[in-house]
C-alpha cells in the first residue's frame, strides 16, 4: 500500500462580496431632550424648581415621545446637573426637582 501525502486544505471558498451597510435613517429635526429641557425648566415660574413629573408633561405637550425616549430624558438631566445647567433642589439622580443655574438663567433669557 502506497501512502499518499493527505490532500491539502481545500481552498477556502471565494469571500462573498461585503453586504452594503443599512441605509441610515435620517435624523429627525428639531430640538433634542436638552434644548427642551431647558426651555421647559426655564419657562416654569415655580420658586422650587420643576419635577420630573411636570419635566415629562411638558415634553410630552411640546410633542416629544417621552415614554419611547424615558432613559434619554433621565441622562440627559443628570448631564445637565453635572455641567452646572440644572440645580437639583430635591432628590437624587434623575427624580426630584430641578431648576435653572442663576448664571444660566440669566444667558437663557439673553436668547430667548
Amino acid at each position: 500500500m502506497a501512502e499518499e501525502a493527505p490532500a491539502p486544505a481545500a481552498a477556502a471558498p471565494p469571500k462573498s462580496p461585503k453586504k452594503k451597510a443599512a441605509a441610515k435613517k435620517p435624523k429627525k429635526a428639531g430640538p433634542g431632550a436638552v434644548e427642551l429641557i431647558v426651555k421647559a425648566v426655564s419657562a416654569s415660574k415655580e420658586r422650587s424648581g420643576v419635577s420630573l413629573a411636570a419635566l415629562k408633561k411638558a415634553l410630552a405637550a411640546g410633542g416629544y415621545d417621552v415614554e419611547k425616549n424615558n432613559s434619554r430624558v433621565k441622562v440627559a438631566i443628570k448631564n445637565l446637573v453635572t455641567k452646572g445647567t440644572l440645580v437639583q433642589t430635591k432628590g437624587t439622580g434623575a427624580s426630584g426637582s430641578f431648576k435653572l443655574n442663576k448664571n444660566q438663567a440669566e444667558r437663557c433669557q439673553r436668547e430667548w
